[in-house]
């Protein structure tokens, strides 16, 4: 049987590239800032500490494959993650870190529908405050919901596909997504059980 470690992850600002800017805004105005403050130390000390944890398994690098949120299926991968890793995102720090004991990091996710998800988010952010959003929300919460479990298919299905039973693949997937309900053919372990702050971060980054 294939194995995977499942690893839920929250999005740092840096994760969130051009997004960054109206999550925080959004965070702001619903907690103030000094939640704020908290909210990316609590996120620190939780990259401090999955990194702990998955380096205390004592993991056969050789034999490990990594998967991504957010990570496209396009033949630069590892350019992509070193150049977020370079920009201070801990997610992708520890994947380098991986890779470079030995690691193999595979393309996670399909092109086309991480494109879909940028352009709803994107519509989303710049109709913030206005009274045009409420009208998207309505159809954008149905439209993301699908377009999460294809994603999430997907996601599942490039793990079966090319994860090898002698090989252990290690997930890191964002808080909303459900890859593992997908998964037929694979036995899945979890690296943690839950992240704290679960209800702010959903609020930052979709509002």
């Amino acid at each position: 049987m294939k194995n995977l470690i499942y690893i839920p992850i929250v999005h740092t600002e840096i994760d969130l590239g051009s997004m960054s800017e109206f999550a925080k805004k959004e965070y702001l105005a619903r907690y103030g800032e000094g939640k704020w403050e908290e909210h990316i130390r609590v996120i620190n000390e939780t990259w401090n500490g999955l990194r702990g944890k998955i380096f205390s398994l004592n993991l056969p690098f050789k034999k490990l494959k990594i998967y991504q949120d957010g990570l496209p299926v396009c033949g630069r991968e590892l350019e992509i993650v070193r150049e977020v890793a370079g920009m201070g995102s801990p997610n992708h720090k520890i994947i380098l870190e991986l890779v470079e004991k030995g690691a193999r990091l595979e393309g996670t996710e399909d092109h086309e529908l991480l494109i879909q998800e940028y352009n709803n988010l994107k519509r989303l952010y710049e109709l913030a405050h206005t009274a045009q959003r409420t009208a998207f929300m309505q159809n954008y919460r149905k439209t993301a919901s699908e377009l999460l479990a294809k994603r999430d298919k997907f996601i599942a299905e490039r793990v079966e596909s090319t994860l090898a039973e002698h090989e252990i693949g290690l997930l890191f997937i964002g808080l909303e997504h459900a890859v593992d309900k997908y998964l037929k053919n694979v036995t899945v372990s979890y690296l943690i059980h839950r992240l704290p702050f679960r209800e702010r971060y959903e609020v930052a980054t979709h509002g």
